[in-house]
């Protein structure tokens, strides 16, 4: 989650104790003035309310840019109560005065106030301003909520009358299920279908959700661990692609590779977002040595790694793992490093290891190399874009073909997320 979703929570989420005004929430209904309005009528008035970023601000007079909808000209009425809250604080009693003047384009703030018919002009009876360091605090906070709470698995089953989803997750041994239990409450989002940034996402629904779609969701687990009570889900679909390279065209930020499990040549763009790794060989070897003997042992062929076992010597201990980020910036994991679900290592261990190798540019890769890929769904009109290549891999796919090494949710990072990156 990014500081502009951060905001959103906590103005969505302020809860306002002036008398007359009743009770605001996330998702609740509109508030309502009661008495007389400033025309003089008697009975209820309709408030209305908006939240966006200021555009432009001259004396009483506001641009705001809207979160939905078209920009609204607000006229901050003489009697209007213009509130700023602190860090960590919900409760409009707890927030202080401030004056018209403090405001400043780029400021995200909450107005409240008669809204003309056409909803592009608004008579503001209230301006709420939420600080920035209030924004990183609650940002903090529900990634480190994600982190805490998290689950990840390949989704094996959706049963959507009943709000079930069934997920598998690899981890050291064979793959755990788990069952998702949904409810009306739980809020579920989608991603683009050419988008890793979860800032991206859409709200969804349950019939939206598909097998063998990515599954992040945040809740609660129960004592066994076989069910989750998920108050957030966030799901897409990322196709995952083992193969060599075919051909690589660096003027137009494309890369075209045969894949060795649908036996198919996939074209895929590179954007800025792309992350380009080059796995060490004898790191490579090391993790091929630890595939082949989970798979001895009748294990799955999932990755085995945890971090406590990674090969010393093979990254910088200075070097931050990309799915490490700093909070929200838009990226595609809530929760950061809570990569697939399983605790102390298992495949997020091996995802670590993984993104503490160096970089590599794509004139870096050369036809014939081994490439395991994950990428975008794409649309009709642009294929794929890579979310994340490893080069310098053939010996873990000779070891373990479809091991799965970048899935599920082993992107890093919102809603953190995120570097691209809930």
């Amino acid at each position: 989650m990014n500081a502009k979703n951060a905001l959103m929570v906590v103005l969505l989420g302020c809860v306002t104790s002036v008398a007359g005004e009743g009770l605001v929430a996330a998702g609740g209904p509109e508030l309502q003035a009661q008495g007389s309005s400033s025309q003089g009528n008697s009975g209820q008035t309709a408030i209305a309310k908006h939240i966006g970023t200021v555009k432009a601000i001259n004396g009483n007079a506001i641009t705001l840019a809207a979160e939905s909808g078209p920009e609204v000209a607000v006229t901050v009425q003489p009697n209007a109560r213009l509130l700023r809250l602190g860090p960590g604080d919900k409760d409009l009693k707890n927030a202080t005065p401030m004056q018209l003047q403090e405001l400043q384009v780029g400021d995200t703030i909450r107005v409240r106030g008669a809204a003309s018919d056409d909803g592009k002009a608004m008579a503001a009876l209230e301006v709420l301003l939420i600080t920035r360091s209030a924004v990183a605090a609650v940002s903090d906070q529900i990634r480190q909520d994600w982190q805490k709470r998290g689950i990840g698995g390949i989704v094996a089953s959706v049963v959507p009358g009943s709000g079930i989803v069934t997920i598998s997750i690899p981890g050291l041994g064979e793959k755990k299920s788990v069952t998702v239990h949904t409810s009306s409450r739980t809020v579920i989002r989608r991603y683009a279908p050419d988008s890793a940034n979860f800032e991206a996402a859409k709200i969804s629904t349950l019939q939206e959700i598909h097998v063998n779609d990515q599954l992040r969701a945040r809740g609660d687990r129960s004592a066994d661990g076989n069910d989750f009570t998920a108050v957030e889900i966030v799901t897409g679909t990322f196709p995952y692609v083992e193969g060599v390279i075919k051909s690589v065209d660096a003027s137009a930020n494309t890369i075209s590779v045969q894949d060795v499990l649908s036996k198919k040549t996939v074209q895929l763009r590179v954007t800025a977002d792309s992350q380009l790794r080059q796995v060490p060989a004898d790191m490579a070897q090391r993790m091929a040595f630890m595939l082949k003997r989970a798979k001895s042992q009748g294990g799955s062929a999932g990755p085995p790694l945890s971090a406590s076992s990674a090969p010393a010597g093979n990254a910088p201990s200075n070097q931050t793992p990309a799915n490490q980020s700093a909070a929200p910036s838009g990226g595609m994991l809530p929760g950061g490093a809570g990569g697939g679900g399983t605790r102390g290592g298992g495949a997020s261990g091996f995802q670590r290891m993984l993104d503490q190798t160096p970089p590599v540019t794509l004139a870096g890769l050369h036809k014939g190399d081994a490439l395991a890929i994950l990428a975008t769904e794409g649309t009709a009109a642009n294929g794929g874009t890579i979310v994340k290549l490893y080069s310098g891999v053939e010996p873990i796919l000779e070891a373990a073909p479809n091991a799965m090494m970048l899935a599920p949710w082993s992107l890093g990072g919102a809603p953190n997320g995120d570097s691209g990156n809930p």
